[in-house]
């Protein structure tokens, strides 16, 4: 599965805020330096959709507040339930 996520580094705590059309919102609790806030953002998906870490990815945005990242390890319908739930 594909998702669009818009990244907001340096927050108390790491929290899905809601989704803004297809882009899902994310509140990372890591500096936006040196990858810790991709890596943070990694782990936190992982465990958001309870799935290992090596299985989400980014694909594009690295460097940006935008990315697309990609999840794998549980089947594609597992997955659009965690992401109908976001609201």
């Amino acid at each position: 599965m594909i998702i669009r996520v818009r990244v907001i580094p340096n927050a108390k705590h790491s929290e899905v805020m809601g989704r803004v059309g297809s882009i899902v919102r994310v509140r990372i609790a890591a500096p936006a330096v040196e990858g810790k806030a991709n890596a943070e953002l990694l782990d936190f998906l992982a465990d958001y959709f309870t799935v290992r870490p090596k299985f989400v990815s980014i694909l594009r945005g690295e460097k940006g507040k935008e990315k697309t990242i990609q999840i794998e390890g549980r089947p594609d319908h597992e997955l659009e339930e965690v992401m109908d739930s976001i609201p």
